[in-house]
């Protein structure tokens, strides 16, 4: 065993375990904060994490559970008594518990809801009377809310007596005799502040908040643009509701990301994380796209047969497809990934359209330019070293491959940066134009661009 003083806190917290030393994981684990602890403790196996929890005081039980991946989160819900359970999600922040209760069968969660106090009832029903998109399911209802006639000194009564309890002290909301909400204050306004203040010399009455039923994408937009801590959530009405913090939005932005990157690699977004999904589930999730790609890239033969007599007459042309085709796909997929990209940072929407296809519609024909120069260098390159003949007829092959190339990953880079804005405007996920998807697409449509250049160029000739 190594000594004491170079054992790591991880390696003390197996070395307890195995031994049961209760009293020295007693001793170890309240001078751990939360995150820290979830870290250590998410991937152990069920025994030792209801080991763990049972020796950790209930305060902070209830912020490692809060930091607990979903998937350790499920293997603990199984097993903690139903006492101790109550007692978690009773402390448990009301976003975070929101969170929770939408990954959980309804069933269990109807059970759980009702053996809750009746306040945390109250709370936990109202948020998730919201859409599951919306807003209000992302929202806590800990919030410290002032009144315009206090004092500075009232102030931080107030704060002393309820802030303990708060979300975020960072923001303090002033709101009427009816609930309306007034204004917002950073903290800082009265901490530099004489006593004899009053709130309402602080208020300058412009604030920004999220509605209640607003989609969670707006809110990410939101909080970008105001780079704020924490933004309140008003009903129709004005009615300040509750608010939402960043981390609540980080998490937010973490999960989309996720989805979206699996999208764009031509599958389903995964619902758990990678190492614990089942592996049928994933292959569900995988196999999908899979045979849609593959039915989509048959076309692609389907494409060839057309042009059978075009090959047959000049099989050399036949070499090329490859080269050709996959420049085009790339150029598509490239051009998806920017604008997929750019939609969900809110630097591009449907309504600027034209300004991408300008763009898209320079660029494309700058990089086939680019593109066909060196395709046409190579052929030129590979029959004047004599590498390959190409017939006597070389220099129109060359050309022909060279505008090709232009017309190719022209329509590579329209297509890939419109699919996604059609899918858009038309309702559906843009991410679900994944990269594969569009390198299909103008798989199928490159052929007939390439062989109808070729016969362009080469007519009379080869063909």
């Amino acid at each position: 065993m190594a000594p004491a003083s170079t054992l790591t806190t991880a390696d003390k917290l197996r070395e307890m375990l195995a031994a049961r030393d209760f009293l020295g994981l007693k001793t170890l684990l309240p001078s751990l904060a939360a995150p820290d602890l979830a870290h250590l403790i998410t991937n152990r196996p069920e025994a030792e994490l209801l080991i763990l929890f049972r020796l950790l005081p209930l305060p902070q039980a209830t912020r490692v559970f809060e930091y607990l991946t979903p998937s350790a989160q499920n293997r603990l819900l199984s097993h903690l008594a139903p006492e101790q359970l109550t007692d978690i999600l009773n402390h448990m922040a009301p976003d975070d518990r929101t969170g929770l209760f939408e990954r959980l069968p309804p069933e269990f969660v109807r059970t759980q809801v009702e053996r809750l106090g009746p306040e945390q009832r109250r709370v936990a029903l109202e948020l998730m009377g919201f859409p599951h998109d919306s807003v209000g399911r992302l929202m806590t209802p800990d919030y410290i809310a002032l009144r315009e006639d206090w004092s500075t000194e009232q102030v931080f009564d107030y704060i002393r007596q309820h802030g303990a309890s708060a979300e975020t002290v960072t923001m303090l909301y002033v709101i009427d005799d009816k609930g309306v909400l007034l204004d917002d204050i950073h903290i800082r306004e009265f901490l530099v502040a004489p006593r004899t203040g009053h709130v309402r010399d602080f208020m300058d009455r412009r604030f920004v908040c999220l509605r209640a039923q607003q989609n969670q994408d707006d809110a990410l937009a939101d909080f970008r643009r105001h780079q704020r801590v924490a933004l309140p959530v008003t009903d129709a009405h004005g009615v300040l509701l509750g608010i939402v913090t960043l981390d609540d939005i980080v998490a937010l932005r973490e999960r989309e990301d996720t989805k979206e990157i699996q999208k764009l690699g031509g599958s389903e977004a995964l619902d758990e994380p990678y190492l614990q999904i089942p592996l049928l589930k994933m292959v569900q999730k995988r196999a999908g796209w899979l045979v849609v790609l593959f039915l989509g890239e048959m076309f692609t033969a389907t494409a060839m047969g057309f042009f059978e007599g075009e090959i047959e007459k000049a099989v050399v042309l036949a070499l090329f497809v490859p080269l050709v085709i996959s420049s085009g796909g790339n150029a598509g997929s490239q051009a998806t990934s920017l604008i997929i990209r750019a939609m969900s940072l809110g630097e591009v929407s449907v309504s600027r359209w034209w300004q991408v296809m300008r763009r898209e519609l320079l660029a494309g024909l700058a990089l086939g330019v680019i593109l066909g120069i060196v395709g046409t260098i190579r052929i030129a390159v590979w029959q004047g070293l004599h590498l390959r003949d190409y017939g006597p007829h070389w220099v129109p092959l060359a050309l022909a491959v060279g505008f090709a190339l232009v017309g190719i990953v022209l329509w590579g880079s329209l297509a890939g940066s419109m699919l996604p804005l059609i899918l858009k405007k038309v309702g559906f996920d843009p991410a679900t134009s994944s990269a594969p998807f569009v390198a299909t697409l103008v798989d199928v449509t490159g052929l007939v661009i390439y062989f109808t250049v070729a016969y362009a160029f080469l007519h009379g000739t080869l063909l």
